[in-house]
This record gives C-alpha cells, sequence and structure tokens, in this order.
C-alpha cells in the first residue's frame, strides 16, 4: 500500500532545494524565453534529477562524503562553466537590438542545448549537495516501500517545477523576450552566474 506522508514529504523537501534560483533554473528559463528546444531542456533537468536523486536515496551520497576531491574537481569545472555562461550572457546583456534582429538569432541546435543543460546540471557542486547528500541523508532514514516513496515524492517535485518553469517563461516570452526585458535579464543572469562562481571558487580556496 503506497504510503503517503513519505511521498508529500519527499515533494516538499525537493521543492525546498529545487525551486530557489540557481544557476539550472536560470538556463532553463533562459531557454524558455527564447523557445529554443525549451522542453528538452527541461526534460534533460528532470531526468538528471531522478538520476542523482535515486544515487543519493539509495546509498550514492556516501560516495562524495567519502571523496572531497571529487566534489572539489566538480566545484573547479562548475565556476569555469558559470564563468563562461555568465560572460555570454553579459555579452548579450550590453548588445543593443532590435525587435528585428531579435527574431533573426541563429536557433541553438539539440546537440548544443543538450551539452548546456548537462553543463549546468552536472558541473553545479550544489546540485550533488542538495540531492545527492541532503536528500539522500534524509531518504536514507526511511526503510523499504517508504524510501521508494520518498524518492518518487522528490523525482514528482522536480518534474512538476522543471516543466512549470519552462513552459512558463514560454508563455510568457512576448513579454519576457523583448529586447529590453531581455537585456535587464540577461544582466540579473550574468551577475547571479559570476556571483556563485566566485563562491565556488572561495569555497575550493578556504
Amino acid at each position: 500500500m503506497l504510503s503517503v506522508s513519505p511521498l508529500l514529504q519527499g515533494f516538499g523537501l525537493g521543492a525546498t532545494m529545487i525551486i530557489p534560483i540557481g544557476a539550472q533554473n536560470a538556463y532553463v528559463l533562459n531557454q524558455g524565453i527564447r523557445r529554443q528546444h525549451h522542453l528538452l531542456t527541461a526534460l534533460v533537468c528532470v531526468i538528471c534529477d531522478i538520476l542523482l536523486i535515486a544515487l543519493g536515496v539509495f546509498g550514492g551520497g556516501v560516495l562524495f562524503a567519502s571523496h572531497p576531491t571529487l566534489l572539489l574537481s566538480v566545484s573547479c569545472g562548475g565556476a569555469a562553466f558559470l564563468f563562461w555562461y555568465g560572460f555570454l550572457s553579459l555579452k548579450s546583456a550590453l548588445h543593443v537590438s532590435s525587435e528585428v534582429e531579435e527574431k533573426q538569432v541563429t536557433r541553438t541546435s539539440r546537440r548544443a542545448v543538450i551539452a548546456g543543460t548537462l553543463a549546468v546540471t552536472l558541473l553545479n557542486p550544489h546540485v550533488y549537495l542538495d540531492t545527492v547528500m541532503i536528500l539522500g541523508g534524509i531518504g536514507g532514514q526511511f526503510e523499504g516501500g517508504d524510501r521508494v516513496t520518498f524518492a518518487a515524492g522528490t523525482m514528482i517535485s522536480s518534474f512538476a517545477w522543471f516543466f512549470a518553469l519552462s513552459i512558463g517563461a514560454a508563455r510568457l516570452s512576448p513579454v519576457l523576450g523583448r529586447p529590453k526585458v531581455r537585456r535587464w535579464i540577461d544582466g540579473v543572469i550574468w551577475l547571479m552566474m559570476w556571483v556563485i562562481a566566485f563562491s565556488l571558487l572561495k569555497r575550493v580556496v578556504m
């Protein structure tokens, strides 16, 4: 029989970990506004989350806890990617474009979108800390079917959030996609990416 309590706990805890704005959410939002394979972006995020949640809940968090150099390597790679992605956002924010130019922007290929989504997800150490170690640690306290139900709740939360964010951004793209609004959004994304990148480097140095 399905136990509702672990399902709701998993859904609620998953939401608190996934919804706060970060590199991954910013990337999904950006793809949604541009309407460039935004559903594919959400799908890749969900698949990654499902795998990471399963890894954490069923014992994989021990791997990162016992190998700090692994998380250190991810932090360095993540910082480099965030600096690069932030630079692209800054460049886009400083480029004054017209409505016509916005419509003529070359569409990103599916491969590039998948690669970008994987990078912003798997090179983000917060994903491993939140999804694998914290969710995994809490999920590991459940036994048997309750552990599976808890994991399912967090996975449902991930699915609901990323597709809601992607579809919502695409629906609002006529407003959010205006050149002036886009510049503001790109500027905020640039600032956020570099703040996160500097925080990662600070953690590595300290």
